[in-house]
Formats: structure tokens, sequence, C-alpha cells
């Protein structure tokens, strides 16, 4: 067998030194920057929306959809970790039918553009708010810095990338959560939203919209990349995603930072756990918001009517958080969904467009949204009913990869794991068809 030279041999045991004992601090990160799809706009309008309009009956479905979320997530983590590969890239190395693989993407894409819908809205929503900017031209702005933040994971690297997330990720929390402390929910009526019901057909919608802003399709698709640009051995040149997999992509990280595979993966459990409690306390407090102090208020189904009353309310401190956590929101989502759809495409289709004509083109619908007057709350909650139909095709293929031997080896999922993945896909699913039953009945 062939040696290295000296100089590779010394390279290689200077970079394992200088790494032997990482801290767990570098192991955190991409499940907090996929923790922001968790906490877009989206979320903040469904979140709202369900608190006035239903007070707290709708506290069960934001629950269970983080716990959901946390099983979720990680088995994404877990994909990109062990193969080096992204879902996208592993189903479109998977699916040899040319149309089948292109379907796929095109019901990807959808979902992927709904999300930029309701991100790109929100964060034109909050610049209105806070400065008086007219929407359209506040959807252009919160377009323009988020080419911004892509072009510095681009340039520098998924670390600093994820420093730039995670900051507005705090601002976010502060944000979102600062109205609480002022206007506190009743603990009775927590209890009482625990209990898993429905009301009539609109708490049906607003719980698929929820599920649909917690379980994001998007998410799935970046966490399994973010990971993968994390701990994944860089790529050689001319590599594609068609490429086989490396054998177990983790274990050959071990041996360039004397990290392993199993480490990796309970550093993952830490991380997801930690996005999931943030991301699941803010939205929370989002909903209990809603229902402390905005139920039965007039004009609160809408994110200004909302930001109106909180302002009377509780004040103009609390309202001015509130939008700038939304603004926040916007700017950090919608940087997470551009780098989810550019990987989305490059994964299936196997082609990668620049990354500003793809940001360009996918920021159309939103400002055409804009530009038309409709609705902007009414358009952000649609969207998350969008993603929740995208919801099965992204969590299937990840339950199944998973539990593969073939795919993940040695880290295939217990049955335990499987069995969890298995009801969160048929819940998910029933939830769509009665939400579909209920929306063309009519009843």
């Amino acid at each position: 067998m062939p040696k290295n030279s000296p100089a590779q041999q010394g390279a290689t045991h200077e970079a394992s030194s200088a790494v032997s004992t990482p801290k767990v601090a570098w192991l955190i990160g991409p499940a907090l920057v996929a923790g922001v799809a968790y906490l877009d706009p989206g979320n903040v309008a469904s979140n709202m929306t369900a608190g006035a309009q239903y007070g707290y009956l709708l506290v069960w479905v934001v629950v269970i959809g983080n716990v959901m979320a946390w099983l979720i997530q990680y088995l994404s983590a877990k994909l990109g970790i062990v193969t080096g590969e992204s879902l996208p890239e592993v189903l479109g190395r998977r699916l040899r039918n040319r149309w089948a693989r292109r379907a796929y993407w095109l019901q990807a894409e959808l979902v992927a553009m709904a999300t930029d819908v309701a991100e790109v809205i929100g964060g034109a929503v909050a610049l209105n708010l806070l400065f008086g900017i007219p929407l359209l031209w506040g959807g252009v702005i919160t377009g323009v810095v988020s080419i911004g933040l892509l072009l510095v994971q681009s340039k520098r690297g998924a670390r600093p990338f994820e420093n730039a997330v995670i900051a507005l990720m705090v601002i976010i929390a502060v944000g979102f959560t600062a109205g609480v402390f002022v206007g506190p929910p009743d603990p009775a009526g927590i209890v009482a939203g625990l209990v898993p019901r429905f009301e009539d057909a609109g708490s049906v919608l607003l719980a698929a919209s929820i599920l649909g802003a917690t379980i994001m399709p998007h998410a799935i698709y970046a966490h399994s990349a973010l990971s993968r640009d994390r701990f994944a051995p860089p790529r050689a040149a001319g590599d594609t995603a068609t490429a086989a997999p490396t054998r177990h992509a983790g274990d050959e990280l071990a041996a360039l930072r004397g990290v392993g595979t199993a480490r990796l993966l309970r550093a993952t459990r830490w991380d997801v756990s930690i996005a999931m409690i943030i991301a699941g306390t803010v939205n929370l407090c989002i909903l209990l918001l809603a229902a402390a102090n905005l139920a039965g208020v007039p004009g609160t189904d809408s994110l200004e009517g909302a930001y109106a009353a909180l302002r009377d309310g509780l004040g103009p401190l609390v309202a001015t958080l509130f939008a700038v956590g939304l603004l926040a929101s916007g700017l950090a989502s919608t940087s997470v969904g551009a780098y989810a759809g550019a990987e989305i495409m490059s994964g299936l289709l196997r082609a990668r467009v620049p990354l500003l004509v793809r940001r360009l083109v996918t920021l159309i619908p939103a400002l055409l949204i804009l530009g038309a007057g409709f609705d902007p709350t009414f358009a952000l909650v649609l969207s998350q009913v969008v993603l929740s139909f995208g919801i099965p095709f992204a969590l299937i293929p990840l339950v199944v990869l998973t539990a593969q031997q073939r795919t993940l080896g040695e880290y295939r999922n217990r049955p335990i794991t499987t069995i969890g993945g298995i009801i969160a896909s048929v819940f998910l699913v029933t939830l769509n068809a009665v939400l579909l039953f209920l929306v063309f009945t009519g009843a």
C-alpha cells in the first residue's frame, strides 16, 4: 500500500493534534441555523392568528409539532453526517428515472418558493412597521440582504454564515418573547390548551398552517446539507451529486479532526435539542402572547393589526421589539430558505444556477404579491399550508433512507426511531387529508 509523504504525514499529524480534543462548541451550529426556519414570519403569522382567533385551543399543536421536529431534524443531520451528502443529493442518485426526479424537484421547488413568499413578505411588513417603507420596496430590501448573507456562506464558509444567522436568532427570541413577560398568559388556559381538539374547519386550517411552519420541508433539506458542509470531508474538484458517497464520511472526518461519527451524532443531538427548545419556546410565546392580549381585539388577524394592538395594549417598546424580531426573522429565514432551494436544485437536477440568478427568480412571487396589494398576513398563512402539503415528500424518504443498512450502515435508525418517524408521517398526512376534505366540502 502506498504511504503518504513525510510532508503529508506531518500535516496530518499537526491537524489531528490541533483538533484532537475539539470544544463541544465547535460541533454546535447546523441545527441552530436550520432552526431559524422554525422562527420564520410564517410561524409568526400562524401562531399569532391562532392565538388571536382561538385563544389557547391550539397550544397542543405547537408542542406536538416541536417534538416531531426534533426527531425529523436529527434524522436529517444524521444523514448528512454519515453519508457526506444532503437529502436532495441522495434522492438525486436514487431516483434513476429522469422524469420522476424532475417531478420530485418541481414539488420541492414549489415548497421552497412558498417559503420565500412567507419570509420576504414578513421582512417587508417589518420594514413597513418600523420605518414606513412601502411593502414592495421592503421585499426588495429583504431579498438584497439575504443575498449578502448567502455570499458570506459561499465566500467564507459555513461557520461565519452560522454565526450571522445565530445572532439574528437571538434578536428573534428577544423580540418575540418580551411581550409575554409584560402581558403574561393564563396558566389554566395553557393547561387546557394541551388537550388535543379542534373547534371548526378554521382551527384545522390553522393547525395545518402551524405544522407547516413548524416542520418545514426546506428545513429538512437544508439541515442535511448544513451538516454535510460542516462535517463532511471536502470533495475533490469535479465531484458532483451523482458520485457515490464515500464510506462513512463521518469516519473519514475522524481521521482529519479526531472526532468520530458517534461523537458527532451525540453532539448533533445536543445541537438539535438546543435549537428546538429555543424555537419551540419562541413559537409558544407568540401564540400565548396573542391568546392573552389579542383575543377578541378587532383587526388582530393581521400582522399590522397585531402590532397596533400590542402597541396600544402593552406599550410601544413591546410592539417595536416585536417588529424588530419579525425583521430579523425575515432576513435570517429567507437566507436559509434560499440556501435550501439551491441545494434542492443542485441535488435533484444535478445542475447549479448562479446564486444571484436563482435568488432573483425566487423573489418574483413574493414581490408580485406585495405589488398586487394582496393581504400579506393571509398570504403568509396560506404559504404555510402549502409547506404542510410538502412535508410528506421530504419526511417519508428521510425516514426510509435513515432506516436502511445500505445508506447509513451501523448508524441506521433503531426500530423505535423508525416507528416514531412513521407515526409523525401518518399524523401529518392524515391532517392534510382532513384539511382537504373540510376545504372542498365547505364543512
